[in-house]
């Protein structure tokens, strides 16, 4: 199958749209953190974690004890070795890391890789595709697709002023997916005694987010929508607070009380960790709607609206003002809010 020659269904004025959020909101998260990346692709180390038979989460050193403190972590992603081959979840920022992953399979398998899965466009996410042999079929959302089709220049520019130079972005050639997941669409694929699903909840962190679900396993991988364990919140990055939070909801009830969760950036979680997230932008939607029907601008509702039970995570001082309270005042004064 040629990964170059699948179309994405989705316009060009959405992928712009969608390139223009992510890069305005992450320019300025940029200028308000560190000069620093928040982690280094070229120090990051990766270790797998065994779930069931058959089944690992892919999780950078450290992250069980940074977790909990609400550091910043690296990508996690993981891996689902069946009779026939092997599902990769996520191929990371760069070839180092995404020899990482490789390496990882191999220590466990000889079957070859079969899937590769990119949860987001994110290059955290997705640039590695290009370290991966070409035999192996890419799966992705259309509009991941459509995005790195369109766009990859310039987030590869961002990418880099974000993780700084020398971290292997330079090197990185786009590759897209053979097999797309269209909007509310879903996949499953057998690799030999392995099922594994592949779906879009609805819109998450992005127009684009894939859920991968073990059933036998009780295992589901999230990227982004989910970054982390409390206390780390959930990023409305491209701004849309009312989608997000019913999506998470659907997500938590989809899956048994028993489930593991492999999020976006930390170590293995419970389902009812999830509970943390969805009821964090509860309370976000609850209390900017009650600012707005006070009159209040959003400057006042962002100063005002200070939560602080939820202040543990270290990224709180932007990801709560700068991004997701002014995503649910927006979300919450338009006329279809509800």
């Amino acid at each position: 199958m040629n990964r170059h020659k699948t179309s994405s269904k989705v316009t060009r004025h959405l992928a712009q749209t969608i390139f223009l959020l992510y890069v305005t909101v992450l320019f300025g998260v940029t200028a308000s953190i560190a000069q620093e990346p928040v982690w280094d692709g070229n120090t990051v180390m990766l270790e797998s974690k065994k779930l069931a038979d058959g089944v690992f989460a892919v999780i950078p050193e450290g992250a069980d004890e940074m977790a909990p403190r609400g550091l910043p972590i690296a990508t996690t992603g993981g891996f689902i070795i069946g009779e026939e081959g092997v599902l990769v979840i996520e191929s990371m920022l760069n070839k180092r890391l995404a020899k990482q992953v490789m390496k990882l399979v191999r220590a466990e398998t000889k079957n070859p890789i079969l899937f590769l899965v990119n949860t987001s466009y994110h290059g955290d996410h997705s640039y590695g595709n290009y370290v991966f042999p070409d035999n192996v079929t890419i799966i992705q959302h259309e509009n991941t697709k459509d995005y790195i089709d369109n766009y990859i220049d310039h987030d590869k520019q961002f990418m880099i002023q974000n993780f700084g130079t020398g971290r292997g972005i330079e090197e990185v050639v786009p590759v897209t997916g053979d097999v797309l997941v269209a909007t509310g669409g879903q996949i499953k694929i057998d690799l030999g005694g392995q099922i594994v699903s592949i779906r879009d909840f609805g819109f998450a962190q992005t127009g684009g987010d894939l859920f991968v679900w073990h059933e036998d396993a009780k295992v589901l991988w999230t990227g982004n929508p989910i970054v982390a364990q409390k206390p780390a919140l959930p990023w409305l990055l491209d701004g849309h607070l009312i989608e997000t939070l019913k999506t998470l909801s659907a997500v938590y009830d989809a899956i048994p009380p028993d489930a593991l969760i492999v999020p976006g950036h930390g170590p293995v979680m419970d389902r009812e960790d999830l509970k943390w997230h969805i009821d964090y932008l509860t309370e976000v939607k609850s209390q900017v709607q009650k600012a707005i029907d006070r009159g209040l601008s959003l400057e006042q509702t962002v100063a005002e609206l200070q939560l602080s039970a939820y202040q543990g995570y270290a990224l709180f001082g932007w990801v709560h003002p700068q991004l997701n309270v002014p995503a649910a005042y927006k979300d919450l004064s338009g006329p279809k809010s509800m």
